[in-house]
């Protein structure tokens, strides 16, 4: 039995809107219709669509388009937490992102999610014990995106990489859900010293343009690192670090600094 369109948005309701606004972009630009359809329109499901679009850029020269599609095509079927994830960092787009007016444009054109998702692949393929081709994957991210994520790194859903040059997270960083960057974000460690040394960014964080943290510190669920900052201390949840090296200005900021992306900062001396 066919699926009706209801149906569908009824599932899966990011997939049926992404459908919907490239069926409106292709019509109102036909210049762009062929690509659309290619990219968006012709395939059944969105893991489908992104696998194609993300092969096509990551595929050529050492590694065949139709081999890197396979590969992720295998992660997606092999762990459906990635679809899930893809959903919600394309969601976390769309709703915190002034300048993306629909799902369609994030999909076809924002570096950062295409980055991310990208790493998604090659993390599963690290927990695989396929090192090299991950390890290539996270090279190919580096040369197209200007963004470096080491695919052991662990990252959650609902993550936005905006703008995404220059983004670098290191080995052992943990990214939990909810969390927004922007571009020039350093994840990274403090010197040559191996095992656990990267930064631990707990839910709901944002971290604005060009923020360092830098080694084995932990910045606490739904607080700010303002824009420039260098962190080497760990940061309590709900709190505000500006500064270099950073130190603590406000602690009574947003609820939910990731969702209202509020760079400003009302400075207020001390963590009370």
């Amino acid at each position: 039995m066919a699926i009706t369109r209801e149906k569908l948005a009824s599932v899966d309701p990011v997939w049926a809107q992404l459908r919907a606004e490239a069926e409106t972009m292709a019509a109102g630009e036909p210049a762009l219709a062929g690509f659309i359809h290619a990219t968006i329109l012709k395939h059944d499901r969105l893991e489908n669509a992104l696998s194609y679009h993300l092969a096509r850029k990551l595929g050529g020269g050492d590694l065949d388009p139709l081999l890197a599609r396979e590969t992720f095509e295998e992660a997606l079927a092999d762990d459906a937490g990635i679809g899930e994830a893809i959903r919600a960092d394309l969601s976390a787009v769309f709703d915190r992102d002034p300048a993306c007016h629909s799902l369609v444009e994030a999909f076809l054109y924002y570096k950062g999610f295409h980055a991310l998702e990208s790493y998604r692949v090659g993390h599963w393929l690290w927990r695989h014990d396929r090192h090299a081709l991950a390890l290539f994957f996270q090279s190919r991210v580096s040369e197209l995106f200007a963004v470096d994520i080491h695919p052991a790194a662990q990252l959650g859903r609902g993550v936005m990489i905006d703008h995404g040059t220059g983004v670098v997270i290191g080995e052992t960083a943990v990214v939990e859900d909810d969390v927004s960057m922007l571009h020039g974000v350093t994840l990274g460690g403090t010197g040559k010293g191996t095992g656990d040394r990267h930064p631990k960014i707990r839910r709901g964080v944002l971290l604005s343009m060009g923020a360092k943290i830098l080694g084995n510190i932990e910045i606490g669920e739904y607080s700010r690192v303002g824009a420039g900052s260098v962190v080497l201390k760990s940061v309590p949840a709900g709190c505000t670090a500006v500064g270099i090296p950073a130190k603590l200005v406000n602690c009574t900021g947003p609820q939910r600094p990731s969702h209202e992306m509020n760079h400003l900062i009302d400075e207020q001396d001390g963590p009370g």
